[in-house]
């Protein structure tokens, strides 16, 4: 009888937590433009921890951080990931600090104590309800291998190579255009776009 009376107890403590925290949510509203409270951090760390097998979570990296390996990841970043992360990592864009949650400081302990196995996985199939897509296919790839190399290596970042990586950020119709209509204005100035004209001599 006690027990019955304790699991209804726990039930019902369950069921109204639940409702409070529904009622909270609705009050706050649903804008993306808030951080996510503490119970909600909370259990989405929980969910994102359990939801990693342990055979995953202790995987090895296949790779080791040298110079190329590295140079490879830093443009695959650049390319893919730095318009939510940034180039440094710090998750400052437009895009990141409007996301809910708000993208990750990734050079901070809350990213670089994952283990490389923890990282991979998060890159290779997303995390539900967030803006972190699923990156990889059905099968193993060696991008996010890299990638997790160079998240290794963000808090290690040099200003050269941050300067390295814009030129591989995507760009927008509106600055493509810009950059041909310099080029072309550049090109017209060169003397050998400047050909003398024959001279027509009437014979």
């Amino acid at each position: 009888m006690r027990k019955r009376t304790l699991l209804l107890s726990i039930v019902v403590a369950g069921i109204a937590g639940a409702a409070a925290f529904g009622w909270v949510t609705i009050r706050r509203g649903f804008s993306a433009r808030d951080n996510p409270s503490a119970m909600e951090a909370y259990v989405a760390k929980t969910a994102r921890k359990l939801s990693i097998p342990a055979s995953e979570r202790e995987a090895k990296n296949p790779f080791a951080p040298t110079t190329e390996v590295l140079r490879e990841a830093r443009a695959h970043f650049a390319d893919h990931c730095a318009i939510c992360h940034g180039n440094d990592g710090s998750g400052k864009t437009e895009i990141g600090q409007n996301l809910y949650p708000k993208a990750p400081d990734m050079r901070q302990s809350e990213t670089q104590s994952l283990t490389d196995g923890q990282l991979y996985y998060i890159i290779h199939n997303g995390i539900r309800l967030t803006g972190m897509p699923a990156w990889g296919g059905p099968d193993k790839d060696n991008d996010s291998w890299r990638l997790v190399l160079f998240i290794r290596h963000l808090p290690q970042m040099n200003t050269q190579e941050m300067k390295e990586m814009e030129q591989f950020n995507p760009k927008s119709p509106a600055e493509r255009s810009e950059e041909q209509e310099e080029e072309q204005f550049l090109n017209e100035d060169q003397p050998s776009n400047h050909a003398v004209k024959p001279s027509r001599q009437k014979h």
